[in-house]
């Protein structure tokens, strides 16, 4: 059974609630790491890296991630090697994020999109699978890059 890991901050816990449901109603286990479920103040970084840490240790096969525009989580996500987060408002992007680049995490901005988009969004990303094709090798260099600023 798919198991996504999702996360939020404070701008986008009601999308975040409706995002559970929905996922919830397909079938799909669901654990939350967001800024409400801790009993502290937590910042957005943080939550964004506990869930793609999440995802790479293999406790989700993919993610969502939604603060106010989508843009802080994807670049605070994209700091775990071997994540690959897309901050996605349009389905050609949600689609693409999964064919062309193989990212298990989708970054969404509750400031930026409505609640009906995001789930289409996730749809679209849900149903979309890594290509390989042309895009195997530009996947293959991201990696190549990541692992050279590791050892740097």
């Amino acid at each position: 059974m798919l198991s996504i890991a999702i996360g939020c901050d404070d701008a986008a816990i009601d999308m975040k609630n409706q995002l559970i449901a929905f996922l919830q109603n397909k079938g799909i286990t669901v654990v939350d790491y967001s800024c409400d479920q801790h009993r502290e103040p937590t910042m957005y970084p943080d939550i964004a890296v506990q869930v793609a840490q999440a995802i790479k240790d293999g406790k989700h096969q993919r993610g969502v991630l939604i603060c106010g525009t989508g843009i802080g989580m994807s670049i605070s996500a994209n700091k775990v090697p071997g994540i690959r987060a897309a901050q996605c408002h349009d389905t050609f992007s949600a689609q693409r994020a999964r064919k062309s680049n193989d990212a298990q995490i989708i970054c969404l901005g509750a400031r930026v999109i409505g609640g009906e988009l995001a789930k289409t969004l996730i749809d679209a990303w849900l149903e979309s699978e890594f290509d390989g094709g042309n895009s195997t090798a530009k996947v293959e260099r991201i990696s190549y890059y990541e692992q050279q600023m590791q050892q740097g």
